[in-house]
């Protein structure tokens, strides 16, 4: 169907239009803000090499830092989700980035360990408000092609996740932690762009209210019982527990796993880690619409057991391909969490913004835990055990076979 209300001389926001076409300026301005949100993200870890050496920290303490921001970030997702579910906030997304931009300027000047950890913890009170109500924007501006919608918005995510270590070999480190402060201009166009979108969001809330008030879109779900849909959001979320420890291992530590085990320099570090973000980001859009295509089930088998091979020989190769796998595995990962996302809200229908929170406040939550365990494991032992007792984290994607297929129950 075409717009209702359009007219060319204005912005993307205004249109009104029905559930039965996707939205893309919508969708491109959430990927793209997505993008700018996890290139200002992944600065954290990618600063890590520099905090630790000017502020004598152990890998605990830089686990502490990941879990601090982590933990800022998972707490508040979900109930962010389940309080805009019933009272929608259009303008949520501008106010989350501006804490954000508060924990950057704070970040470039912290002059203590406490300070950073303040610092981290209200950039992740930012992303707690950001990525529930992007998702469900995301979702409304669908059209329908959830997967495809989840996936455009996760691949602006994975793409700035891969920038931040590149701008941090680039900028920070050859001038210092105070050019931090350069990147809360990337926040401001953040707010400005995100501003748009919720004057699209309050223009276009019929949208929101025909997802939430009907399970005509969801309908497998209402043919499961409760204990069976319960059972697979457990299974859902151990899946998540696998792919993301794994996932933290690689994020904050595999800079020092090859300082440690190949001898590179701290900027040849931040390359490779920046060529694993950036295979991430290249596979992220796999997953959604194949999953559209032919099932998500499928898809969550692919990719988290398809890493498994690769993770087990990880920790025995050479500098060369440990490269080379660290390209596969991040390229076979990425496409899990969209097919993960939307499944998820195939079975709770009318809960976007809830399930959305639950399953970003989770991946946030166990990265965090499991990023401050491994440095405690890598302080104990050495980095290089880290990563040999991870490589059997993708295993559990054998837990996938436990789920019901709902495409089975499709008319």
């Amino acid at each position: 169907m075409k717009t209702i209300e359009e007219n060319p001389s204005e912005s993307f926001q205004t249109p009104v239009v029905t559930a039965e076409q996707a939205v893309f300026p919508i969708l491109l301005a959430l990927s793209f803000s997505h993008l700018l949100n996890d290139t200002l993200q992944s600065l954290i870890p990618s600063i890590y090499p520099m905090v630790k050496d000017s502020f004598k920290l152990s890998f605990s303490q830089i686990g502490l830092i990941t879990f601090t921001f982590q933990l800022s970030a998972s707490v508040f997702q979900p109930l962010v989700g389940l309080y805009t579910d019933k009272k929608p906030m259009p303008y949520a997304l501008a106010v989350g980035m501006c804490f954000t931009m508060l924990g950057l300027v704070s970040l470039s000047m912290a002059p203590s360990f406490e300070i950073i950890l303040l610092s981290v913890g209200l950039i992740g009170i930012g992303s707690a408000v950001f990525h529930p109500e992007a998702s469900r924007i995301a979702r409304m501006a669908s059209g329908g092609r959830h997967g495809m919608a989840q996936s455009l918005f996760q691949v602006g995510g994975n793409a700035g996740s891969s920038l931040g270590p590149l701008l941090a070999a680039l900028i920070i480190l050859p001038y210092g932690r105070h050019q931090i402060i350069w990147f809360s201009l990337v926040a401001l166009v953040a707010i400005i762009i995100l501003s748009k979108v919720g004057g699209w969001y309050k223009k276009n809330m019929h949208l929101n209210r025909k997802k939430s008030g009907a399970a005509t879109g969801n309908e497998p779900a209402l043919n499961l019982s409760k204990g069976k849909v319960a059972f697979s959001i457990g299974v859902l979320l151990m899946l998540i527990f696998s792919k993301y420890i794994y996932m933290a291992s690689l994020t904050s530590y595999y800079t020092f796993y090859l300082i440690n085990k190949f001898g590179i320099s701290v900027q040849s570090s931040q390359i490779h880690l920046f060529i694993f973000l950036f295979s991430v980001a290249a596979g992220t859009f796999i997953g959604g619409p194949v999953g559209d295509k032919i099932g998500r089930k499928y898809v969550i088998w692919i990719s988290i057991l398809g890493v498994a091979p690769f993770a087990l020989l990880l920790p025995y190769c050479n500098l060369f391909w440990t490269g080379a796998l660290t390209v596969i595995i991040g390229l076979v990962l990425s496409s899990a969490f969209s097919a993960i996302l939307v499944y998820a809200q195939e079975l709770i229908p009318g809960k976007v913004g809830m399930v959305a929170g639950l399953f970003f406040g989770f991946a946030f939550g166990i990265a965090g835990i499991g990023s401050a365990l491994l440095g405690r494991l890598a302080d104990s032992t050495s980095i290089e055990y880290v990563f040999y007792v991870c490589s059997f984290l993708p295993l559990i994607g054998l837990l996938t076979g436990f789920l019901p297929n709902l495409e089975r129950k499709k008319v």
